[in-house]
């Protein structure tokens, strides 16, 4: 389908985003470990996040859900599943589930959509096959489907080289099926949901910094956990396509009861940098800091990003948004990450800025955007979901049509509805 959206105007709004998209998947996830009931408010049900859901259940949870709570039943022992298991557009999901599966004994496939299966996968399985998990797949295991037969694995000390949440994750989720304490080590903090989460379930893990380093050292499982009572917290991943929208257009966006996680807020911080005024109100703090937070928008300058890249990676494209329209020359450099994304999202962001009349560069790891006036384009969304609304966001200036805009429904099923809040758009069908 292709998403059009007219030129808005200013706006004065509080948005109530969908529930956090990382923290749902991990609740449906780590429910498998635990040894009983789990109680689940606000999961968001996107495509993707409803995918791992469906894994859960396939795998022996029993799931009950009346539209506000979603019970997870965990099963006894993990079992092998009669069929193959879809994850959807979802990297969390395959990479997440991997690390699990890897060390429960069975036999397990798992595989996505076309993007998903164009995804490098050989960041998770070489280091779970280094400590004996036994995974195959296309290219020597780096493409999916990738088959898993599960078993007891090697306690290790594993120092990866990229700050990535996912390959924390997977191996964290490893090393609960070891015989030993293993250690993770990046070089920067990734997002931490994972090590909060089981923490708060009662892992035995201990996080660090040290020398520069964020180490986590985890024990083996000598129980199952107990089990999650939450209230997912809102997306402020996906709230930050309306602090954009509030930032470019000179307005006020109020975003209610989100993560304020150090990790998750870094693009409110960049924005903040680039002239707008924003407001962080601490309400809760238990799994997660949740709270809301306030985006004022004024006249942006360009900004220079290259530190805290693994805190807004996925904020990137609509932070780019406002570098169309900030006063001067942003640059964005050790993000090298963003080529693996749902799509390249490097040559997304350059390719479709430069229809829009924006001077725009690539580098191997990032880009150039010197801010200038915008015009209305037909953009390639390449199926992503996060290029698509990045361009959603802009159109509120100058109008704008995006292509396979669809794929906005595998992580955020509320946008359109937040979207008519700040500019009008329609959606045409395409055979």
């Amino acid at each position: 389908m292709i998403l059009e959206v007219f030129s808005g105007k200013q706006f004065n709004e509080e948005f109530l985003v969908d529930a956090d998209k990382s923290i749902s998947h991990r609740c449906a996830i780590f429910s498998l470990l635990t040894n009983g009931e789990n109680i689940i408010k606000n999961y968001l049900r996107a495509e993707d996040t409803l995918n791992s859901l469906e894994i859960a259940k396939k795998l022996g949870a029993k799931i009950e859900d009346n539209g506000d709570v979603i019970k997870i039943i965990a099963p006894k022992k993990i079992k092998e599943a009669d069929d193959v298991l879809y994850c959807g557009n979802s990297g969390t999901t395959i990479r997440i589930y991997s690390g699990l599966l890897a060390g429960v004994d069975g036999f397990f496939v798992l595989t996505g959509d076309e993007y998903l299966r164009r995804r490098p996968m050989k960041r998770i399985s070489a280091p779970l096959i280094s400590i004996g998990a036994k995974i195959d797949g296309r290219e020597n295991a780096n493409l999916a489907p990738l088959s898993i037969r599960g078993g007891k694995l090697k306690s290790f000390k594993y120092e990866s080289k990229i700050a990535s949440a996912q390959v924390k994750s997977a191996m964290i989720l490893a090393a609960l099926n070891t015989n030993d304490i293993s250690t993770y080590i990046e070089p920067f903090l990734s997002r931490d949901h994972t090590e909060r989460m089981l923490k708060g379930m009662g892992a035995d893990i201990e996080c660090k910094m040290e020398n520069g380093k964020w180490r986590v050292n985890i024990a083996p499982l000598k129980e199952k956990l107990n089990p999650l009572n939450i209230t997912v917290p809102n997306d402020p991943s996906s709230a930050f396509f309306f602090a954009v929208a509030a930032a470019i257009t000179n307005s006020t966006a109020i975003i209610k009861n989100v993560t304020l996680n150090q990790t998750r807020i870094e693009a409110y911080k960049v924005l903040e940098k680039m002239g707008a005024t924003i407001e962080y109100i601490l309400k809760e703090d238990k799994y997660e800091p949740i709270g809301d937070i306030v985006v004022k928008g004024n006249q942006l300058q360009a900004v220079e990003v290259s530190n805290n890249i693994p805190w807004l990676i996925d904020e990137l494209p609509a932070l780019a948004m406002a570098m169309a329209v900030a006063h001067g020359k942003s640059i964005v450099r050790g993000a090298k990450e963003l080529r693996v994304k749902e799509s390249d999202r490097i040559k997304a962001v350059v390719e479709n800025l430069k229809k829009c009349g924006v001077e725009a560069k690539e580098f191997e790891d990032g880009y150039e955007i010197i801010g200038g006036d915008v015009k209305s384009a037909l953009i390639d969304s390449f199926g992503d979901h996060r290029i698509a609304m990045s361009f959603a966001i802009l159109g509120i200036l100058s109008g704008m049509k995006i292509q396979q805009a669809e794929c906005i429904n595998t992580s955020f099923p509320n946008f359109f509805k937040l979207l008519s809040k700040v500019a009008k758009y329609r959606i045409m069908d395409v055979d």
